[in-house]
């Protein structure tokens, strides 16, 4: 049965699964990272789970993989298949897509941005299905963003498009890790919303969900700190939307867990913001975390059918 390699790379776990013509998932499987154990350990981590994906495929259904297509954190060129720099994993200028085809036995290899490519799949096959244009925006350890047009990702001239975490909502605000302050993940990411919950409450084990489920409560220390999130996130999306003028907002990550606990106030509050722009749907994202998995099977196929085109 004919099938791509999909495999998504994260800070503490890899997501993979053996994908097939039309997008069902044949075969999946979970990896930790082992960061913890350098960078090179991880490099190798990949390229054996990638063979071990290979080889079940070739078992399991009868032939090896056309293709594959891998999802990593950082900064990434795409075009040159190098994984840049990733400050959770610790590597740089590592040549990702020239690796892995050697392991794979010369296999084409596509590589892409891990949010990037979740936006892809979340545009084509998840919430956005049908939507022209899209932003994809994951509330997680921090915030980046995918601008999906007519079934594509903008990359950007040097592939930093989407990087809308790093806009400046609250000039005042707290230093951010890259060098600015008041950047709308230091304050509307669910890392940002865990450490003010953490400080309210006076428990430094409290978390965003634990902060959301006390916003359900009535907890008035909790209903400030969720408010002044959302605040700064209908800030930060109200300047995507002026730019882009999508006609859908995709809200996915840890954060948007907490349904309309969240997507109730955003609303509003991005409402109450604009004034000429168009207000788009702001919706949840429909994949939850086998975005990016599913979306490295895309880049996998869409790998394909251009080399099949040329």
């Amino acid at each position: 049965m004919k099938h791509v390699i999909a495999l998504d790379v994260g800070g503490t776990g890899m997501k993979a699964a053996l994908v097939g013509t039309d997008g069902t998932l044949l075969h999946e499987a979970r990896r930790a990272t082992g960061r913890e154990r350098g960078p090179d350990a991880v490099v190798e981590s990949i390229l054996t789970f990638a063979a071990d994906l290979r080889a079940h495929g070739e078992e399991h259904l009868g032939e090896s993989a056309l293709a594959a297509g891998v999802a990593v954190p950082g900064i990434v060129d795409a075009e040159n298949g190098i994984a840049v720099y990733a400050s959770n994993l610790g590597w740089r200028d590592v040549p990702m897509r020239r690796l892995l085809g050697e392991r794979l036995g010369g296999v084409p290899v596509a590589l892409g941005h891990d949010v990037r490519t979740g936006g892809l799949a979340e545009g084509r096959i998840g919430a956005g299905k049908g939507t022209d244009r899209f932003l994809f925006l994951p509330l997680g350890t921090g915030i980046a963003g995918a601008i999906g047009i007519a079934g594509t990702i903008e990359e950007g001239a040097h592939g930093y498009a989407g990087e809308i975490g790093h806009i400046v909502v609250r000039p005042d605000g707290p230093e951010c890790g890259c060098g600015q302050r008041g950047c709308l993940e230091t304050l509307a990411s669910a890392s940002a919303v865990t450490r003010a919950w953490a400080a309210a409450s006076g428990d430094p084990a409290a978390d965003a969900a634990d902060c959301a489920k006390a916003v359900e409560s009535g907890d008035p220390a909790a209903v400030e700190v969720w408010r002044d999130a959302v605040d700064a996130l209908a800030a930060g999306l109200v300047t995507a939307v002026t730019l882009l003028d999508p006609r859908m907002l995709i809200i996915g990550g840890g954060l948007a867990e907490a349904g309309e606990t969240l997507f109730t106030p955003l609303r509003a509050a991005v409402e109450e913001r604009v004034t000429f722009q168009k207000l788009p749907h702001i919706v949840p994202a429909a994949l939850g975390d086998t975005a990016g998995c599913l979306g490295a099977g895309l880049l996998a196929w869409d790998l394909l059918s251009t080399e099949v085109s040329a």
